[in-house]
């Protein structure tokens, strides 16, 4: 399940993931995010906030997420992965090489500090 959170003023997405990652969690997050892209154009930033990554529930699920960074990815400004996971620490080295989006990694702990780098203008 993934838990969201819309900063509408500030035009950021916050993701919680809790528990494995299945099919359904993007396609509801698609569901409640594209009207908001449609309406505002662009979201400044997405956060990821997990302190562990819990993985794919299984390989739908995976191939899911990947559709959902393909359609979206160039409507999102910045990307804070903000986690303690090894995985997910990566994600600012691999990404880079699939999004538009700035990505960048906070430990887990940095969750504000996070939240202040994608208020911060990318102009």
């Amino acid at each position: 399940m993934l838990i969201k959170e819309v900063m509408l003023d500030e035009k950021i997405l916050v993701i919680t993931p809790q528990g494995s990652l299945e099919k359904t969690d993007f396609e509801a997050l698609s569901k409640e995010v594209d009207p908001y892209i449609e309406a505002m154009g662009t979201l400044n930033g997405l956060m990821i906030y997990s302190e562990s990554f819990p993985g794919w529930e299984n390989f739908a699920a995976l191939l899911s997420h990947i559709k959902f960074i393909k359609e979206h990815h160039h409507n999102i400004k910045k990307v804070a992965a903000v986690t303690d996971s090894g995985f997910l620490s990566i994600l600012p080295r691999v990404a880079g090489h699939f999004v538009q989006a700035e990505v960048k990694h906070f430990p887990y702990q940095d969750k504000d500090v996070a939240l202040d780098w994608l208020k911060s203008s990318n102009d």
